[in-house]
């Protein structure tokens, strides 16, 4: 089996890690920005108010959700919206793209015990399933989800009684191998159809997503797995332990400049590339801090700025995510 078929089955088949609910955070196997601070999500919500009050997004638009998981991300967003701007509930409409049922039965519960009747979410199986005048996609690590092909001087890799072969030529990935420039590593695949699926949903929107990697292919294997906030290479035996397929998190660096490239094809511009950091100081995220400072007490205060420390130090996720942005118009 090419592995490329055997993360799919890994991830997303029907005894695959996607396939049924795992949590984020202390409690799951790793942490994410959402996970981390709500201030995450709200930054997220005042630049969504901004692309509104400079015209380029409608009041009525789509703010859609790309692998929400539990829905906390488009959650957080919806409650700083409410509390930046609150008469944006009556016309904006907040949707979720996911395939599994259980995770949309997760999200449907969320979403009725913190806002009750007063947020309506709409779900889609496919990005082909929607069509409309203006909308704004978020995601949170989702390119490293991407399935992938492993390449290694000049071959692809196939899994076979669980161990791993470079046995087979295939003159695509190589040529992708060549144009990034790599002798061995993670290619991924699907980046392609997901972009001109998603020029396809609206006449303009914008797509803003996090996750970690570079602008560059890395210089060898990055995959990995994670368990209860452990990290094992792929490469170290990995796959002949019971307890990893399916049942573990598996992901790798991602190739920005792929990214970059596959919506450059699609048509779609990407008008900006940068560190976590960068990101959400310039979308205000120290301005949300302030105006919590000022009705909060210290001890509040003090707490979610220790979080939101995390999510912009350089050390920590500041400079390892990176957000990329692209507009169709």
């Amino acid at each position: 089996m090419r592995f490329s078929d055997y993360m799919h089955e890994w991830l997303y088949g029907a005894e695959g890690y996607y396939a049924s609910y795992h949590p984020i955070g202390k409690k799951g196997d790793f942490y994410t920005a959402v996970s981390t601070s709500k201030f995450f999500g709200g930054t997220i919500a005042k630049h969504i108010i901004k692309r509104l009050d400079d015209g380029f997004l409608r009041p009525d638009s789509l703010i859609c959700e790309i692998g929400a998981h539990h829905g906390y991300l488009l959650a957080d967003i919806i409650e700083f919206i409410h509390t930046l701007r609150p008469q944006l509930l009556q016309t904006l409409r907040f949707g979720i793209n996911e395939r599994f049922e259980h995770l949309r039965s997760a999200q449907r519960s969320y979403f009725e015990e913190s806002f009750g009747n007063a947020v309506h979410l709409e779900h889609y199986n496919e990005l082909s399933e929607i069509r409309e005048e203006s909308i704004f996609f978020i995601a949170n690590e989702i390119f490293d989800a991407f399935s992938c092909e492993l390449f290694y001087k000049g071959n692809i890799a196939h899994v076979e009684n669980h161990e791993i072969l470079f046995e087979e030529n295939d003159p695509k990935i190589t040529q992708l191998a060549e144009k990034y420039k790599q002798d061995r590593g993670e290619i991924a695949i699907g980046y392609e159809s997901f972009a001109m699926a998603m020029k396809n949903t609206a006449k303009k929107f914008e797509f803003m997503s996090f996750d970690y990697g570079e602008l560059s292919a890395r210089s060898d294997f990055s995959i990995r797995v994670y368990q209860e906030h452990q990290t094992f290479p792929l490469f170290d035996d990995v796959l002949n332990r019971t307890d990893a397929f399916g049942k573990t998190d598996i992901t790798y660096d991602v190739n920005f400049t792929h990214v970059k490239d596959a919506f450059l094809e699609a048509g779609i511009e990407c008008i900006q590339y940068s560190t976590q950091l960068v990101a959400l100081i310039e979308m205000g995220i120290l301005d949300l801090l302030a105006m919590l400072k000022e009705h909060a007490g210290d001890d509040i205060y003090a707490q979610e700025l220790e979080k939101v420390k995390i999510l912009i130090t350089p050390s920590l996720m500041g400079e390892r995510f990176k957000m990329i942005r692209f507009v169709k118009e």
